[in-house]
């Protein structure tokens, strides 16, 4: 089966989010897709992470009712910090069934040169990509083996959630309704 990777903090997951995972699916770059939670991205500060299974837990319920999403908590269970290289590996050994590739938005691909063992990743497995604001021209297309994809331009930012939640404001457009009950403990 061919596997889209969509790794990261999801801190939280939100509705821009959901929409790049629909649009993969949707013109068939794979046939399901994994949301990896990362417990902590290497190029990140830690500083403001939600506790990683509080993550996992708020992508379960966001996902629940979509085909072909699954979450996933494989990069628990590896040496941190994990590099995106050693997930690719490993998930390839674990499930040696499945072809994966890696989502991933355009403003990373600009960046992909900082990424340890970045031409890997890219030849190996393959890089789906999705358009980001002020990224919408693709970025670096230098590479093989990579699919961009058209997707709404969903400018939403998990700090700006997160800044709202602090500030008491309304963040009921921007997340899953039962993200955002999570979210307030409800």
């Amino acid at each position: 089966m061919r596997i889209a990777i969509f790794s990261g903090s999801f801190n939280p997951v939100h509705n821009g989010h959901l929409a790049i995972a629909r649009e993969v699916l949707l013109q068939g770059a794979a046939e399901e897709l994994w949301f990896l939670v990362s417990p902590q991205n290497p190029l990140k500060n830690e500083g403001d992470l939600i506790a990683e299974n509080d993550r996992l837990k708020m992508v379960e319920l966001a996902i629940e009712n979509e085909k072909g999403m699954v979450a996933s908590d494989f990069e628990f269970h590896l040496p941190r910090p994990t590099y995106t290289i050693r997930t690719l590996e490993n998930l390839k050994i674990t499930y040696p069934r499945h072809e994966f590739s890696l989502l991933i938005g355009s403003d990373n691909l600009a960046i992909i040169h900082k990424w340890v063992e970045y031409q890997r990743i890219i030849s190996e497995f393959g890089l789906i990509v999705y358009p980001r604001p002020g990224f919408e021209n693709g970025g670096n297309t230098r590479f093989l083996n990579i699919t961009f994809i058209s997707a709404p331009l969903i400018d939403i930012s998990a700090t700006e959630i997160r800044r709202k939640l602090v500030n008491g404001e309304s963040i009921s457009r921007m997340v899953p309704e039962k993200v955002e009950m999570f979210l307030k403990g409800a």
